[in-house]
């Protein structure tokens, strides 16, 4: 057993921060509760710190029984989720600041970061579920930080949706177990191929729908509109987000290491659910006029282009570098368009954004790289993730899915647009206190999440080369 605790030290940062903020925040005054933000920072600092050192000397490994890998994967998957993290700090400082219970919100946010980063590195289903529960039971009481009434029913939805699909997934590991006598990926893939048939498929589908539901996908969705609707803005952004990354990262690995060769046709379900989910994101986004549903459905949408990657998991060599490089773009593009939006509080439908380009030119600017880098439009990181994606799945045997994603990627440009349309009128329609920002820090959130978004575009060849390398059997 390897019991190398360095391999963890961006999880255990996380998890310390989140210790040390509590206890710290129980003696602090409330106009210091700050210290326990930028401990948060620190701590995700250090986790890109230890990951860069790890990733440079080759320090692929895997660790407590093979419960927890340390690959290419996850060095890039804990880079994204750190980043991101940073990001949501950001443009959550206005809004929890002075708050009675702003500890609880960072240490919050630090225990279900720590969740996903475990979900990225879960080389087992025990540790999977886990994670599942890490990353989720502190998310259902962010949702309903603000306690008023659309934030408790959004949490209420969210919570029970995670309850019932956590269930069916801890299920579906019980029935996993029982194929194949192990919970470790490496023991199930020499098992399930002779397992029966029936037992592999409803375990598999068990534990899919857990993080189909992580992921926001298709039929595990209906949660997503209302709780970022619902959620304070920080708080959408990060269900909008956080949760696909380590869902999709803990689903490819699953699918590439536990059932590579298995009879189950996995990759035409997924391919079809992916299909269905970007289209009913796109279809269910045309009409919305609250900027919250707009990038709620939007990022129903996103999901099903990154889904495509995971359905040719074991079908090209491309899926993998095609999803990291996907997910690196979409998070920092995603959380650049919710970052105008916590910078804006009174800014709630798209009408409220007429003029904006007249009153903030700055932030416009970032709505417009952020909206059409959603799209896919050059030269933003998703325009080169979807190019990747469509790649892998073209090379994997999906043409059709591909030519659906093209439909569904030039369909979409017509609800960004109507989002981007009222920025450059020049009516006075939209009052003024729509305009009114909240401060400098979300301001600087999406400023920064832009340029990321453009940098992930133009400096495409090293990030792939980075998301280039086996995962660890």
């Amino acid at each position: 057993m390897n019991e190398n605790l360095t391999a963890l030290v961006p999880e255990l940062a996380l998890l310390g921060a989140a210790v040390t903020g509590l206890l710290a925040g129980s003696w602090l005054p409330r106009r210091r509760q700050w210290i326990v933000a930028a401990l948060a920072a620190a701590a995700c600092a250090a986790g890109l710190t230890a990951t860069a050192v790890t990733m440079a000397t080759h320090g692929e490994q895997t660790v407590f029984s093979d419960t927890f890998a340390v690959d290419t994967a996850t060095g890039a998957g804990r880079i994204i989720v750190l980043v991101a993290l940073l990001l949501i700090i950001g443009m959550s400082t206005e809004t929890v600041r002075g708050h009675r219970r702003e500890t609880e919100y960072w240490v919050l946010l630090l225990l279900t970061g720590a969740g996903t980063l475990a979900l990225i590195g879960a080389n087992d289903l025990l540790m999977l579920f886990a994670a599942y529960l890490l990353a989720g039971i502190p998310a259902y009481a962010l949702a309903a930080f603000a306690k008023d009434a659309s934030g408790t029913e959004a949490a209420l939805k969210y919570y029970l949706m995670g309850a019932l699909l956590g269930t069916t997934m801890l299920a579906g590991v019980a029935l996993l177990y029982g194929a194949g006598r192990a919970t470790g990926y490496r023991g199930l893939a020499a098992a399930l191929t002779d397992a029966p048939y029936g037992l592999v498929a409803v375990g598999l589908t068990g534990v899919l729908a857990g993080l189909l539901f992580k992921a926001g996908a298709v039929p595990a969705h209906f949660w997503v509109p209302d709780v970022t609707d619902g959620a304070p803005t920080p708080v959408a952004a990060y269900v909008t987000t956080l949760p696909k990354i380590g869902a999709l990262i803990a689903a490819y690995r699953l699918l590439h290491q536990a059932l590579p060769g298995s009879d189950v046709n996995w990759p035409l379900l997924l391919a079809v659910v992916a299909a269905v989910t970007m289209t009913l994101g796109n279809l269910a986004a045309f009409f919305q006029t609250s900027v919250k549903r707009l990038l709620a459905y939007s990022t129903i949408s996103q999901v099903g282009y990154l889904l495509m990657a995971v359905s040719v998991a074991t079908r090209t060599d491309l899926a993998q570098r095609s999803l990291l490089l996907y997910l690196a773009a979409y998070a920092v593009t995603n959380l650049g368009a919710f970052a105008v939006a916590t910078e804006l509080p009174d800014a709630r439908t798209l009408s409220d954004y007429r003029g904006l380009a007249r009153r903030r030119p700055g932030l416009a600017a970032v709505l417009v790289v952020c909206l059409l880098g959603l799209v896919g439009t050059p030269p933003t990181g998703v325009f080169l993730g979807k190019l990747e994606v469509f790649s892998a799945t073209i090379d994997g045997g999906w043409t059709w899915l591909a030519a659906l994603a093209v439909a569904n990627t030039v369909a979409s440009l017509f609800y960004y647009l109507r989002w981007l349309g009222p920025l450059f009128l020049t009516s006075d329609a939209a009052p003024a206190q729509a305009h009114a920002v909240q401060g400098r820090w979300s301001a600087a959130t999406a400023y920064a999440a832009a340029a990321l978004s453009l940098a992930v575009g133009v400096a495409a060849e090293p990030v792939l080369s980075l998301a280039d390398g086996a995962l660890l059997r």
